[in-house]
């Protein structure tokens, strides 16, 4: 890159930093918020360094540490394509500062590859942390010397590209197709939709795989297994080579291939990316509208509907709040075809597991799906600047997040009900427990919906520039996911446990009040923030 293309990158990430805000603001709050998001961001990092030493220590103990390097590899890799694939639509194509980036005096492939390197830069602390913790517990067993130590950070810079570039072209084709259609926005979701899927089922096309004996030798033990996976994608083993071995001309191919696809793709892509962002535009810009009678809503009905079409408008938001859901409507039919002891039994690997004590669980599993994310933890934040005329609305604070709340309750509720019915037949239970099931499930989607407001409105971030930065990298999203994850699994397994003991109408009933209790405190706390505001 030259002197121009690196003043283009370091403004971009300069124009988006935070360090900026603690150095120059003055608003306190500001830089309280910025602090609690950089503690959040270290006890995430801390926790997957602390899981990756953990892996090493087991591969340690079981005389495989050599196959660390490669499944360092596997796991950065891994992390960079899935990270890329939901970012590419907000960072390379139809981002918000497209129209000033263009008019700069720069070629089309240079503006794209540094909207690349801006998405790679953004997500290498994730890499790193990993790459750092495994190298330690590497050490631990290997004794590597300082060299090697340096070696190995350093390729870890390189290990993402690849991934990331694949991940890219593939988003390219995924514009590239939908800017040949008028409705843009729907062509990419169901392209986004049909490729995620895919990569949510390609771990179950790999066990089949290996189920019908075809590499029965590769998995006798987990080095050979690695050692295969090597074979196949060739940066881990480069990687692997030049750490162990000492290998200078695995890393020197490594550095090359990886410098050598950047160029070629963002010479491929330079060519159609203005056609491709001006077709983007173009057709949102450009639609038909009618003449028809205005109908009448209240306000928190309006307000939700208005929600409803800014997540149409944008594939980032519609394939983040709604895949849980679409999800949750796959499990519901696979398991109306398969039968609900199949699907446990694929889930458990065949573990011998009566179906029938599971059921408890169903509200928890089909709320673990369509709970995954609540758009109340993005959609304050994504008012962006635009906040102002909000806020000089005519309407008292807590209707516009009672609207808010109102829309997650009418994408969520639907679909939990259905993959609790298609649950609930499959398995047989019976009518009382299902009808049980379905208002525990509804509790719920209430909980998740005020909690998402909650940690939406307490953590609002409106000073971002692409949408991508609240919908998958904001605070209030973070906040919402992570402890509701874990929580949702906790109580499966906590109430599979009780079903063996108590009464299983017993037990919806109770949590339905815990649910219920929590979801009013949840609601209150978020209408009193709002008021804040």
């Amino acid at each position: 890159m030259d002197k121009k293309n690196l003043i283009l990158l370091k403004t971009l990430l300069l124009s988006t930093s935070r360090v900026n805000i603690l150095k120059h603001s003055k608003d306190k709050k500001k830089k309280n918020k910025i602090i609690a998001a950089y503690v959040g961001l270290f006890f995430l990092y801390a926790m997957i360094m602390a899981y990756s030493i953990l892996m090493c220590v087991g591969y340690g103990m079981m005389g495989i540490i050599d196959s660390v390097p490669a499944m360092c590899a596997l796991v950065i890799s891994s992390l960079a394509f899935v990270f890329t694939v939901f970012k590419t639509n907000g960072y390379l194509f139809n981002f918000k500062e497209y129209d000033m980036l263009m008019s700069l005096p720069f070629e089309s492939s240079t503006i794209a590859g540094c909207k690349f390197l801006y998405m790679y830069i953004k997500t290498l602390p994730w890499y790193m942390s990993v790459s750092v913790a495994m190298l330690i517990g590497y050490a631990i067993f290997a004794g590597v010397g300082p060299v090697i130590w340096l070696y190995w950070i350093l390729l870890s810079l390189f290990i993402p590209l690849i991934p990331m570039l694949a991940a890219s072209f593939v988003g390219f084709i995924i514009a590239r197709i939908s800017s040949g259609f008028k409705k843009t926005n729907f062509i990419k979701t169901i392209l986004a939709f049909v490729f995620i899927i895919f990569s949510f089922s390609l771990r179950y096309i790999i066990e089949n795989f290996f189920e019908n004996g075809r590499a029965e030798q590769t998995l006798e033990n987990m080095s050979e297994a690695t050692e295969k996976a090597s074979g196949i994608y060739l940066p881990m083993g480069w990687f692997s080579d030049a750490v162990t071995k000492g290998n200078i001309i695995s890393g020197l191919l490594l550095i090359v291939v990886s410098a050598a696809l950047f160029l070629l793709l963002f010479r491929i892509v330079g060519r159609s990316y203005r056609n491709i962002n001006s077709a983007l535009k173009t057709h949102a810009a450009g639609g038909k509208f009618k003449m028809t009678t205005q109908k009448k809503r209240s306000l928190v009905t309006a307000i939700a509907y208005k929600e409803f079409r800014r997540m149409l408008g944008s594939t980032t938001y519609i394939t983040n709040a709604a895949m849980g859901e679409v999800l949750a409507v796959i499990l519901g039919v696979a398991t109306l075809i398969f039968g609900f002891d199949v699907i446990v039994s694929k889930v458990t690997s065949g573990a011998p597991i009566d179906a029938a004590i599971l059921q408890p669980a169903i509200p928890f599993i089909a709320y673990f799906l369509v709970g995954m994310m609540s758009t109340t933890s993005c959609s304050p934040s994504l008012e962006g600047k635009n906040y102002w005329i909000v806020q000089s609305m005519p309407i008292e604070k807590k209707t516009l997040y009672q609207g808010k709340m109102l829309f997650n309750m009418c994408l969520t509720v639907p679909f939990m009900v259905f993959t609790v019915l298609c649950l609930c037949i499959s398995a047989r239970v019976p009518v009382i427990n299902t009808l049980l099931y379905i208002i525990l499930g509804t509790a719920l989607c209430a909980f998740s919906t005020a909690w998402g407001c909650v940690c939406g409105i307490k953590h609002m971030r409106l000073d971002w520039e692409n949408e991508v930065e609240v919908i998958k990298q904001g605070p209030g999203v973070a906040w919402y996911m992570l402890p509701n994850m874990f929580v949702v699994m906790i109580l499966v397994v906590l109430i599979v446990f009780l079903g063996v003991r108590i009464d299983h109408k017993i037990l919806a009933l109770i949590f339905t009040a815990i649910a219920g209790v929590l979801a009013l405190i949840s609601y209150k706390r978020a209408l009193a923030l709002a008021e804040k505001r």
